[in-house]
């Protein structure tokens, strides 16, 4: 089974997207505005499409340690930026490192250094790489004047602001690739209205078999992006994602469709990166209206993942972790005859999960304490009682413990 890791790559960046815009105030489809500004540049640099294609990968999820950076700066309000700038280097590396056409050695890392050396790393121009002062630069500039707003009046104005701060926020060959590719037909292809059509065709295909080590990475990364929102479900969806993992192993699945399972597992969730944080943490009971937000996580799953290439089934699976057997789950009101066995495992392991996992309403259980609550949820017909006397079996090893994942990969 083949799937388009482009594609996934931009649907993470959008959730990305969508968290920056709540804590911090970011543009709209940032992170593609970003790669295909980046592209653009590292092909008028001579870069072959090899090396396009991870620039823009960077590009995307620049800000894919957001997540962890602001949990950590919960924890400790002296939490340093370099922190966000190391964990994303880790992401991108995890997934692209292991393929020697990919030098993108500190692309992340350095993509707040300015040319002038008071970026967070004190790194002056000529020592960080050119793909982080590509990065550096249409990062800035979005930052900055929010380019899907910005009149094709104001193209010249920024242009001669681009070539001012060369040699000092920008390197001198960054700002040379950005005056030779930002022009009012640029400015035009990065609107809201464009901007979806323009990354497709800029951003370079990447597809890969779901068996590949890299899409275990992503998974991996998808999941820390999306447990790092709440400080309550920091560890809900790799776990999940494992749980189907030792499920599959045991119901002698191959191993493409484990990896179906795992990837599906850790992404049922990424639809929460839309939930205001203080609905996902409210310690209380949720009124109506806020119960009404956080089901609609499962939709924007379904909506961020609905697109990609090859990935019908694992979208299915991810948005239909709510649904119960007796119609009565959400948001499509299926019933036992529309979910099949795979959907009904997912199913019975996020409750798992849930119901073990410490939560703002209640402490976290024992698989003794956990597993009642799902024999009387599949006694009452919610829940597959087959696959719920199997979890009892699988799971009773780990109670209270994490449960290992597909390594080594």
């Amino acid at each position: 089974m083949f799937i388009r890791m482009d594609q996934l790559i931009r649907a993470i960046a959008t959730a990305l997207d969508i968290v920056e815009g709540e804590l911090l105030g970011a543009s709209t489809h940032h992170g593609k505005r970003i790669a295909v500004l980046s592209a653009a540049m590292g092909r008028y640099c001579g870069m072959d499409t090899s090396l396009v294609s991870a620039l823009s990968t960077c590009a995307l999820l620049h800000d894919s340690a957001l997540t962890e950076y602001i949990m950590a700066e919960r924890l400790d309000s002296g939490v340093a930026l370099s922190l966000h700038c190391h964990a994303g280097q880790r992401n991108v590396e995890a997934l692209l490192g292991d393929n020697p056409l990919h030098a993108i050695d500190g692309f992340v890392l350095y993509h707040h250094e300015r040319a002038d050396g008071l970026g967070p790393f004190g790194k002056p121009e000529g020592t960080f790489p050119l793909g982080a002062a590509i990065i550096a630069i249409a990062d800035t500039l979005d930052v900055t004047y929010h380019l899907q707003r910005i009149s094709r009046l104001d193209v010249s104005d920024l242009r001669t602001k681009i070539a001012h701060e060369a040699g000092t926020c920008f390197t001198k060959d960054a700002a040379q690739a950005m005056l030779g590719i930002f022009d009012e037909a640029m400015l035009r292809s990065l609107r809201d209205d464009r901007i979806l059509e323009t990354a497709q065709s800029t951003i370079p295909v990447w597809t890969v078999d779901i068996t590949n080590t890299t899409v275990f990475h992503l998974a991996d990364l998808i999941a820390r992006i999306i447990d790092y929102k709440s400080t309550f479900t920091w560890r809900h969806s790799i776990e999940i994602a494992n749980r189907a993992w030792l499920m599959s192993g045991y119901y002698g699945y191959d191993l493409s469709l484990r990896a179906h399972l795992y990837l599906a597992a850790a992404l049922h969730d990424l639809g929460k990166l839309a939930i205001p944080s203080q609905i996902l943490e409210k310690p209380d009971k949720l009124d109506d209206a806020e119960f009404a937000c956080i089901k609609s996580h499962v939709q924007h799953t379904w909506e961020l993942l609905k697109d990609i290439t090859g990935f019908e089934g694992i979208c299915t699976l991810a948005s239909s972790h709510h649904e119960k057997l007796n119609g009565t789950g959400y948001p499509w009101g299926k019933n036992a005859e529309d979910l099949d066995f795979n959907a009904r495992m997912l199913a019975c392991i996020d409750i798992y999960q849930a119901v073990s996992e410490a939560r703002p309403y209640h402490g976290s259980r024992s698989h003794a304490e956990t597993m009642p609550i799902l024999y009387d949820m599949a006694q009452k017909g919610l829940i597959d009682k087959t696959i719920v006397g199997d979890l009892d079996t699988v799971m009773a090893p780990y109670s209270n413990q994490a449960v290992p994942g597909p390594t080594p990969y």
